[in-house]
């Protein structure tokens, strides 16, 4: 007699669906990692351009609602738009120094015109630069995504300090919270093997956000002034206008959320051993321009593929984009409850600063993982490493090295993640593409393999081996390296 046997289609890692509360929970704490950095655009537009407290309250509402509408579109997908990828969208604090000279200048209509212009030339060009693939082997994204993380941590330094950027004396108060935050997490990643230690970060802000009450340092005054709810306007601010030098400079800054996203893009796709070609990076870019076009019609920024979410991601080990998906929901929620919007915004600088140095270091650490890919014994892929590096902190160590310079070339110059990936791609063509061929380099094109070429599917065929890795049927408590 014969036997017959039958496979139950296994799925993936990233679209597996954990228990409705802990996709929640799980999403809640990537909300709460991002929120800072989704709050930190409109917060320092609101002081260079003297915003009053109700359109700061409103913009920081609006950015929450397009932040949650972002990383649904890029989690979820639809069509040939969307990574469908464990990415959370979120405002990139790059256009903030332009969008200060655009405002300055034309005015709040110039912003979000030249926003709109931006993310519908993003749209349109993401194919072409896919193909730009081949330029990001392991030694490229490797450097840049490792000064991702770099390039942050002043960031999460200035938020402990209180958040004041012209503080220039420790706040022993502002280090104390912080170092609760901290060492809140660090305890329950210890000694919490479960989901507990899954949640340790948001565990951390909300432990620090506590002590924090305790000590009267918990200001919920806006909350009283915020609405219940509110539903946003397009054109809120007046129609928008598009002046050519203004569309340009954000033309640029969605050159430079291209670069972070498609490496981020790559990090993902390494952390939850996902095959990235061509098609994916189009879509996840694809994500970002439509994102932002809506952003500026709603009134909310550029857009871009948050890296200390990649980071939590790798941390937590859990990689389901349904997860995502849940804090893209959440943050619909918040754009919608100005008071929920009020809350969360509430949340002591000191405190998100803990967990920022936690996550931003975790950056840098997802970019030494993939370096360990490259051969560093070879001295092209070192001198690659050290040029790139040593670049990409000139703007970090000196902030105003680039002053002088037209304000078009300092968005580009002060950026340490555009001077490390420039660096290292160009200097990776020099060292490993001429003379040997894009080989080693380049991704899988179109076609290579069906079942996970196109993004419009879900993942590979139940009847098919994965390439890159182990089925699991469901979020593993490991970390698989493909090293």
């Amino acid at each position: 007699m014969s036997e017959t046997t039958t496979t139950t289609p296994v799925k993936s890692e990233v679209d597996s669906r954990p228990t409705m509360v802990r996709t929640v929970l799980l999403g809640a704490q990537h909300l709460l990692a991002m929120y800072a950095s989704i709050a930190a655009t409109p917060l320092a537009l609101a002081v260079a351009l003297d915003v009053p407290q109700d359109q700061l309250i409103y913009l920081l509402t609006v950015t929450a609602l397009m932040s949650g509408v972002a990383t649904l579109i890029q989690s979820i997908g639809f069509w040939k738009i969307g990574a469908r990828l464990p990415l959370v969208q979120g405002t990139t604090f790059t256009a903030v120094a332009p969008m200060i000279l655009i405002g300055s200048e034309w005015g709040w209509p110039a912003i979000f015109g030249s926003t709109i212009a931006a993310g519908l030339i993003a749209l349109i060009i993401a194919p072409f630069f896919s193909r730009l693939l081949f330029l990001f082997p392991p030694v490229v994204t490797g450097t840049t995504i490792a000064a991702v993380g770099i390039s942050l941590l002043p960031i999460s330094l200035m938020w402990i300090n209180g958040g004041d950027p012209t503080r220039e004396t420790l706040s022993l108060p502002d280090l104390g919270l912080a170092g609760i935050t901290i060492l809140t997490i660090l305890l329950v990643t210890k000694l919490s093997k479960g989901f507990l230690g899954r949640v340790a970060v948001m565990v951390g802000l909300v432990v620090g956000t506590i002590v924090a009450a305790i000590l009267g340092r918990l200001d919920l005054s806006p909350v009283g002034s915020a609405p219940w709810v509110e539903i946003v306007q397009p054109f809120e601010f007046g129609l928008p206008t598009f002046p050519l030098s203004a569309v340009f400079a954000m033309t640029l800054v969605m050159i430079i959320s291209m670069v972070e996203t498609t490496s981020d893009v790559l990090a993902i796709g390494e952390i939850t051993e996902t095959k990235v070609d061509r098609k994916r990076i189009a879509a996840a870019i694809r994500a970002d321009g439509l994102a932002t076009a809506l952003g500026g019609v709603f009134n909310a920024f550029p857009f871009t593929a948050y890296a200390q979410n990649v980071s939590l991601v790798q941390l937590t080990r859990i990689k389901s984009r349904w997860v995502i998906a849940a804090a893209g929901g959440l943050l619909v929620v918040i754009g919608l409850l100005p008071k929920v919007s009020a809350v969360v915004a509430s949340i002591p600088m000191a405190v998100l600063g803990g967990g920022a140095l936690v996550l931003f270091g975790g950056v840098a650490a997802v970019g030494i993982k993939i370096l360990g890919k490259a051969d560093l014994e070879d001295a092209g892929n070192l001198i690659i490493v050290a040029v790139s590096m040593g670049l990409a902190m000139m703007p970090v160590a000196m902030p105003t090295v680039f002053a002088d310079l037209p304000s078009g070339v300092r968005i580009v110059a002060e950026n340490s993640i555009v001077l490390a990936c420039v660096s290292a791609i160009v200097l990776n063509v020099l060292f490993n593409v001429i003379g040997r061929g894009r080989g080693a380099g380049k991704v899988p094109a179109e076609g290579a393999d069906p079942s996970t070429d196109d993004p419009s599917t879900d993942g590979p065929r139940a009847d098919e081996p994965r390439a890159d890795g182990p089925r699991t049927d469901g979020p593993s408590d490991e970390v698989h390296s493909r090293a």
